[in-house]
């Protein structure tokens, strides 16, 4: 086998620090008995962290280098990583009774605090309209906690919604919280080529931001949009020439009125109006070989026979 395809074949892990969240890559060659579902350690940007293994992939060929899986997490990782969890509210606690203190955090709102696996690293996640100094608390806190690490990080409000989890508008499980690993950029043009009323009720997530949702099925309506006439736009019909009044994407079909009544016609049976007007025009014209006397190529009623027929 050639080096190409060794490199071709070499497969790398997808690990998942958090239980929704983004999938990372890693490669794990000195563990070849890795399987789905196995706790590893490995060391990233922010420390080590321990991760689960999600899936399998293959590796990029355009010379990603990937960092190695560092050690199988042993029992003792595991029951570590339920300790220091469990001394995570604590430790909010303490940091926004310190913020309160020192004063100056009222429109900060902290909303969780992280330690990883083995305690050497403690995160406390906060949100605010505005960029906030947080040196005077991140001082005191690693005081406080001297045996972590101490990192402030600010975080949206997607992010928040993510952590808090709840149910959305529409009943069920909030999407950041149960599958979506990614943030996908959201705009205003999402609700109106999916005809959405604009009422922030009907389009504002439980974050205050354009829900997630939006962009679901915005692909879909805009390539079913492509094929359909837009409204007010004159088409012809099995009814008649009429006006398009309204648009239904996925039932691809759109709404006209023909002289004051309104029909539900489907794509295929919608006429541009240039052939429409061509095809009535052509209509209403006399037989193109015989004029307007009887027709004898069977066009038109009356036939007449011809001279050599009576013969």
């Amino acid at each position: 086998m050639s080096e190409a395809q060794i490199l071709q074949q070499r497969m790398v892990a997808g690990v998942r620090f958090n239980k929704v969240g983004k999938l990372y890559h890693f490669d794990y060659s000195e563990f070849p008995e890795l399987q789905m579902g196995d706790f590893v350690i490995v060391e990233t940007a922010r420390g080590r962290q321990m991760g689960q293994v999600n899936g399998f992939a293959a590796a990029d060929d355009r010379g990603m280098d990937y960092k190695p899986i560092m050690r199988m997490a042993t029992p003792r990782d595991l029951l570590l990583k339920q300790q220091w969890e469990a001394k995570q509210d604590e430790a909010l606690e303490k940091c926004e009774d310190k913020a309160a203190q020192l004063g100056g955090f009222e429109n900060v709102k902290f909303v969780a605090a992280h330690y990883n696996y083995d305690g050497s690293l403690l995160t406390f996640l906060f949100t605010a309209e505005d960029k906030v100094n947080t040196n005077r608390l991140w001082n005191e806190l690693g005081r406080m906690f001297p045996a972590s690490q101490v990192e402030m990080r600010q975080i949206g409000p997607r992010d928040v919604a993510k952590l808090l989890g709840g149910f959305g508008a529409c009943g069920e499980l909030r999407c950041c919280s149960t599958f979506l690993t990614d943030f996908s950029p959201i705009s205003i043009k999402m609700a109106k080529a999916q005809g959405i009323s604009l009422n922030p009720s009907e389009i504002t997530g439980m974050c205050g931001r354009l829900r997630c949702c939006l962009v679901y099925e915005y692909e879909q309506y805009v390539e079913a949009r492509r094929h359909l006439p837009k409204r007010n736009k004159r088409i012809g019909t099995p009814h008649g020439e009429g006006k398009v009044l309204d648009v239904h994407p996925l039932q691809d079909a759109v709404t006209v009125v023909v002289e004051d009544v309104r029909y539900v016609v489907q794509r295929e049976e919608i006429i541009p109006l240039d052939e429409w007007e061509a095809l009535q025009k052509k209509a209403q014209e006399p037989c193109a070989k015989h004029g307007d006397g009887p027709c004898e190529c069977g066009a038109k009623p009356g036939k007449q026979p011809k001279a050599e027929d009576e013969a």
